[in-house]
């Protein structure tokens, strides 16, 4: 393999992936209603001569190159979230804008240029002729991460029926190879009470006053839980709280707070639950401890109902999933360092429940992730496309 040609074809790409992905960011799409950007994939799939594309049932874009028996997917996440504070962007953030190093625009770290680099890499791969009969490519553009990350994914392999052999995530990855993340939970906890009026408050037991106990002891807990020496700690935060309540003139009847866990290893939901449950406040006002399911239809109509417990996975720095994206981003360019994300991605249902390997480079970096003046750069993609072009050869010569 000539990895100086490899790269030279990945540079070439480099407007056609720019204004590929300049033109996603001005399509927009948060959670369930990434239609436009689907189809805008799509066109540029068959344009750039994928051997089939399709939209599945629950609205992802799936695109194969090649025809060998092994399937190596990568995946790309392509809802955002929202814009936010407008007032704190510099640019329009649905129109982007770019310069000779950078694009910006709502999700070009988060995580659109994945897909860019994605669709090129797979491009190249047919321009080199590095398709063979061990291997093909599947690329994915999923929907909904952002809402219930994995979810996506759970849908492809238990209803589409896809298990690949291993999985790429291109997730930004500041450069780096990452090989594992925290798992997460929503968790909601729940009191009652009962109103009167506020005149008289003593007439009635105030559910707010019993939730702010609770919260005390949640916030207090977040020092004492799990750590790992290559993940880090467990954390929680809370991150809504809800009322309810006759009117602003009585006592609350009802008060609830909804917690964001992060699960580091040997945690699991059920210890989580447990650890809440078990506090002296809501065990004193009898709090329902519980885990959020979500069932929001897809921009297709499609639901797929869940939990909201995203596993914990680390693929072993030795796999040969790590070992073989190490050798492809070496070959071309530099040492890689080896690391973990600090958010959750589609890996904790591939990995996470199913099992199947996951490793991760992407172009952007994660502090750009939901941020304003999301900014990627143009030298990630192009970098990201080579390596990925590279990548499943040198993983079936290996193997």
């Amino acid at each position: 393999m000539d990895f100086d040609e490899v790269k030279k074809a990945a540079e070439g790409y480099r407007a056609d992936m720019t204004k590929f992905l300049r033109d996603l960011v001005k399509l927009y799409g948060e959670s369930c209603n990434e239609k436009d950007k689907v189809y805008r994939i799509k066109e540029e799939m068959e344009k750039l001569g994928f051997d089939k594309t399709m939209v599945d049932p629950l609205g992802n874009i799936l695109g194969f190159m090649g025809t060998g028996k092994e399937l190596i997917a990568y995946d790309a996440h392509i809802d955002t979230v929202g814009i936010g504070e407008l007032s704190n962007w510099d640019f329009d953030p649905c129109e982007g804008f770019e310069d000779d190093v950078n694009i910006g625009g709502r999700g070009t770290s988060d995580q659109l240029g994945g897909i860019v680099s994605a669709v090129y890499g797979a491009k190249i791969m047919k321009d080199r002729g590095l398709l063979n009969d061990k291997y093909q490519v599947l690329v994915t553009g999923t929907v909904q991460e952002e809402d219930c990350d994995g979810m996506c994914w759970l849908y492809i392999i238990e209803k589409d029926g896809i298990k690949p052999k291993f999985v790429i995530s291109t997730e930004p990855t500041d450069g780096r190879i990452h090989r594992g993340q925290r798992g997460r939970m929503e968790i909601r906890v729940e009191v009652k009470g009962v109103s009167c009026h506020g005149s008289a408050p003593e007439r009635g037991d105030n559910a707010i006053y019993k939730m702010a106990d609770i919260l005390q002891e949640v916030r207090d807990l977040n020092n004492d839980l799990a750590d790992d020496a290559f993940l880090g700690k467990g954390t929680l935060a809370v991150s809504e709280i809800f009322y309810t309540s006759p009117s602003r003139c009585a006592v609350a009847d009802g008060c609830a707070i909804s917690i964001d866990r992060r699960m580091t290893v040997g945690e699991s939901y059920e210890s989580c639950i447990k650890e809440i449950a078990d506090l002296p406040s809501c065990k004193k006002y009898n709090a329902e401890v519980t885990m959020y399911k979500y069932n929001r239809p897809s921009w297709t109509g499609e639901v797929y109902e869940q939990d909201c417990f995203f596993p914990t996975w680390v693929l072993p720095e030795e796999a040969p999933e790590t070992q073989a994206l190490a050798e492809a981003f070496r070959s071309l360019y530099e040492e890689p360092v080896i690391d973990k994300w600090t958010f959750s991605t589609n890996g904790v249902a591939i990995m996470g429940r199913h099992n199947i390997p996951v490793v991760g480079l992407g172009p952007g970096k994660e502090a750009q992730a939901h941020a304003p003046n999301e900014i990627t750069w143009k030298d990630d993609l192009v970098k990201c496309a080579a390596i990925y072009s590279v990548l499943p050869t040198i993983y079936t010569e290996n193997e």
